[in-house]
């Protein structure tokens, strides 16, 4: 009776005209009907339309991860695809035959459920490796350190190719197994269907799907707690006036090494996922373009706010993954409409492959120009970004 209590005061206490409340009851009823609506208006591409889905999710967790750094800690990180990258070829490596061609000799093939946390914690040793010597910097140094290190890891992996494969990258890894619990003997109950076509394979990513959401759910309850946590509060400080949360106790150092350590798991936690997804990992997927997408989803989103970022990951992967991408059909299916000549609809299809940057890079520049403080910022960001472009004095400002 005590927990139906506190479940009720917890549901009446909500604000439900809070924005960051309704982005999550919405995005959560979107995650619920997807795979239904999809495969109901396209059976066809359904399966195509909820991988990249999955996909998606993957861009999601990890600018849940970057938000960690940039926006509750103010540390800028250009180097985040290099955790990414960690926990794929941890993945990779720990689940495939590739160590048989190693000085190892022996395959290794561990469990996905069990790689997901060993990708965890390689990540987390790796963030705070890199954030250890790197304390004392701040603002563009620490971007430049990041980058370097962003750089390097990429190129070990591709030079490490007895254990990694090289630049002909890891292939066949091993596709998840549900639990035995899950996964085991039904009598063949309509209840069991649901469950059973839960299988992990390339023609039916739906279970690929499911799982990607339920991280994201895990990776959201885990940061929101931290964030309301005191640790949430000492980040924001360091964020703030590092100098000034020092002089008030705040442990400067163990604390920034919390925020690289959080959110370079949270993109291990990602890589395992994508290298168990795509069943291969290569170089040429951790480049520095990956940092730099991320960094802008968290950006355009809101910094330091969970929802920006989850909405700022979804818009950027779905005009430079799908919207820029299907432009050149586009384009050539309007200029055959039109009764183009072949020629005509050749020069207007280059055109619009060689612009898709331009036309992204248009995109990114007018909505930061006409909302820099992101599509759905924290209360903190806005006021601060309001009061900073307003004619009134500083007392006027902080009285409000």
């Amino acid at each position: 009776m005590s927990l139906a209590v506190a479940a009720r005061r917890r549901f009446s206490s909500v604000d439900w005209r809070d924005p960051n409340t309704l982005t999550y009851v919405g995005l959560g009823f979107l995650a619920l009907i997807y795979p239904t609506v999809v495969y109901l208006i396209n059976p066809d591409q359904g399966p195509a339309l909820v991988s990249q889905a999955a996909d998606a999710g993957v861009f999601v967790v990890m600018a849940l991860g970057l938000n960690v750094v940039v926006g509750f800690a103010g540390l800028l990180d250009l180097g985040y695809a290099a955790f990414f990258a960690i926990g794929a070829y941890t993945y990779g490596m720990l689940a495939s035959g590739q160590l048989a061609l190693s000085p190892i000799g022996h395959e290794v093939h561990l469990p996905f459920w069990v790689l997901l946390f060993v990708a965890v914690l390689v990540a987390a040793t790796c963030g705070a490796i890199l954030g250890a010597p790197t304390l004392r910097l701040r603002g563009d140094y620490l971007a430049i350190v990041t980058l370097g290190f962003g750089e390097i890891v990429p190129r070990v992996f591709r030079n490490l190719s007895q254990f990694t494969g090289g630049v002909n990258a890891i292939s066949a890894i091993d596709a998840p197994v549900l639990p035995f619990w899950i996964d085991g003997p039904w009598d063949g109950g309509a209840s069991f269907a649901v469950v059973q076509n839960l299988k992990f394979t390339a023609g039916e990513p739906t279970a690929y799907y499911v799982l990607m959401v339920l991280i994201i759910v895990a990776v959201v309850v885990v940061i929101r707690n931290a964030q309301r946590s005191r640790i949430g509060r000492a980040w924001m400080a360091v964020r703030e006036d590092e100098v000034a949360a020092e002089a008030m106790g705040v442990n400067t150092v163990n604390i920034k090494l919390l925020a690289f350590a959080i959110g370079a798991s949270v993109s291990g936690f990602a890589g395992c996922y994508f290298g168990a997804k795509l069943s291969t990992v290569s170089p040429e997927n951790f480049t520095f373009l990956v940092s730099v997408t991320i960094l802008l989803m968290v950006t355009l989103g809101g910094m330091g706010n969970i929802p920006g970022a989850i909405v700022g990951a979804l818009v950027i992967y779905f005009v430079q993954y799908k919207l820029l991408s299907d432009l050149p059909h586009w384009v050539a299916s309007a200029a055959s409409a039109l009764s183009l000549s072949q020629h005509a609809t050749n020069v207007a299809t280059d055109y619009a492959t060689r612009l898709n940057f331009v036309i992204f890079g248009l995109i990114l520049a007018v909505t930061m120009l006409l909302r820099p403080q992101g599509l759905l910022p924290s209360r903190v960001r806005a006021q601060e970004l309001q009061r900073g472009t307003t004619d009134e004095s500083v007392f006027d400002a902080s009285a409000t």
